[in-house]
């Protein structure tokens, strides 16, 4: 069997594992070494890689960007941000039709900006939003849709620990990447807002209807956010200002988010310890991945599938637009069932080659700056895909009342919202790259 013949038999084998439950990095890990092996006849090049990748990737300066922001998360919540946000919204939104939902979203998308996670997000507004959507008189499955709709934002609104990933595995600049990320992540908002109106007003019962709180309450709570504007303002315009790094604006990050926690009285020794633990678990468990996604990485290569599989779609002869469209269908259909990181890791080696040669009418950043924007959308649409969502499952068990069978009815159109956004920003490449335009 040849090194091509090989490389491509790997992809569904490894699919299969997916789906055997074993775990994305073990299935990638195994599978690397396993064809390092075939191809090269022999343990010596398995042996090689198994010494040096794991140095070479892990020592990789960018990486140290995730456990930076994962801690960052963290320490807001223990610094109550996450209520002072939906407080809020709730606030200036609460009396409209689906008001207490849209504030549900809002306070997602602020959130999004101090947190890189979805997950985490997802899990910190539920906790959050869930009881008063509830006593408000919101329908189960409604309320537990709009959050892990909302949710998908952490992950869009910079910082985004997968745009950062993105960033590691074609070799783009991060802070373009967040930047270009900043006009799509308030679309989102916009459109989850403008779903739940209509959503609301062809269910009535869906929501309910509160008064507007007096001016001088509105302001006491939106005066309640300033820490999460400080930080926000302090990363992220730190970052495009030159005065730090991304990486740098982490670090800065975390320990300002630390120190509004402390102040606030939410970080005691013993949840500092717990936000470490928390941190170190889930910055191991991204780092087995890419890890084992470095490896496999590598015997693609060395077998010349990305190579090949480019050039013979080159050959084609297809429209550059029909090739996008095909890559994007096939993550809507990935993301039903894997979650986004494993799909970001074991995709990108292989669809970014593709895109990198094709033309259209962007310069060579342009392009996988856009399409990494395009991908990570439409991996957040998986998060809210049945039926293997994560978002929905997160949500839907903090709220055992409700089936998830109701969430599932509840979210498509949420769905239907984000795969109009995809469209528009596929047609318009524009509307993606303006800030990074009008800053580079």
């Amino acid at each position: 069997m040849s090194d091509l013949a090989i490389g491509l038999v790997s992809f569904p084998v490894l699919l299969g594992l997916i789906f055997l439950r074993v775990p994305i990095g073990l299935a990638m890990f195994v599978m690397a070494l396993g064809g390092l092996y075939a191809i090269t006849d022999g343990t010596a090049m398995a042996l090689s890689r198994l010494k040096n990748e794991p140095f070479s990737t892990f020592s990789s300066y960018s990486l140290s960007i995730v456990p930076m922001f994962l801690l960052m998360g963290h320490f807001a919540t223990l610094g109550g941000m996450s209520q002072a946000l939906f407080k809020a919204a709730e606030a200036w939104l609460g009396h409209r039709k689906g008001g207490v939902a849209m504030a549900a979203v809002g306070a997602c998308a602020g959130f999004g900006a101090i947190c890189g996670s979805s997950l985490a997000t997802a899990a910190t507004m539920g906790q959050v939003a869930l009881p008063e959507l509830r006593r408000q008189g919101y329908a189960g499955g409604f309320s537990t849709a709009t959050l892990a709709a909302g949710g998908t934002l952490g992950i869009l609104i910079p910082p985004s620990v997968i745009l950062v990933i993105y960033a590691i595995l074609t070799e783009q600049n991060i802070a373009k990447l967040f930047l270009s990320a900043v006009v799509p992540g308030v679309l989102a908002a916009v459109g989850y807002m403008i779903t739940i109106a209509i959503y609301v007003r062809l269910n009535p019962g869906a929501a309910q209807h509160r008064e507007a709180l007096p001016l001088r309450l509105r302001m006491r709570a939106l005066a309640d956010v300033w820490p999460v504007l400080l930080v926000f303002l302090l990363v992220v315009g730190g970052i495009y200002m030159g005065w730090f790094t991304p990486t740098e604006g982490a670090a800065v990050g975390a320990f300002g988010t630390g120190v509004i926690a402390l102040l606030n009285g939410g970080l005691t020794r013993v949840r500092l310890m717990q936000a470490f633990y928390a941190t170190a678990r889930n910055s191991a468990m991204i780092f087995f991945i890419v890890l084992g996604a470095a490896l496999y990485n590598g015997f693609l290569a060395l077998s010349q599938v990305p190579q090949e599989l480019s050039a013979w779609v080159v050959g084609q002869g297809m429209s550059p637009w029909a090739v996008l469209a095909c890559i994007l269908a096939l993550y809507l259909v990935f993301g039903c069932l894997m979650d986004s990181l494993s799909m970001i890791l074991l995709t990108i080696p292989i669809f970014f080659p593709i895109i990198s040669v094709l033309d259209f009418g962007l310069t060579a950043e342009e392009t996988a700056i856009w399409f990494g924007i395009l991908v990570l959308i439409v991996v957040e649409v998986g998060l809210i895909t049945p039926p293997v969502g994560m978002n929905l499952f997160v949500i839907n068990s903090m709220d055992p009342q409700t089936r998830i069978l109701d969430t599932y009815k509840a979210v498509l159109p949420f769905v239907i919202s984000d795969i109009v956004r995809v469209m528009i920003l596929v047609a318009a490449p524009g509307i993606t790259l303006f800030l990074m335009r009008l800053m580079h």
